[in-house]
């Protein structure tokens, strides 16, 4: 790869094209309002992480919460 290649990125927020460099302050981002609408959006959960559903073997009974409680 040429060191002189410059990488583009869209933004996340708004898609602009924004270069993947030191310059870019807020990268992937094109801006601090882009970056802070994100940062909304996941504190609103709106966004989320992928997980498989939970069996009811993962889940605690209430007899496990009260043994784990009483050991501490």
């Amino acid at each position: 790869m040429n060191k002189n290649t410059v990488t583009i990125v869209k933004c996340p927020t708004c898609q602009k094209n924004v270069e993947w460099s030191e310059k870019s302050l807020y990268r992937p981002f094109c801006s601090k309002r882009c970056q802070l609408i994100d940062l909304g959006d996941w504190a609103a959960e709106e966004h989320r992480i992928a997980d498989k559903e939970l069996s009811e073997q993962d889940l605690w009974s209430e007899d496990d919460l009260a043994d784990l409680v009483s050991k501490h």
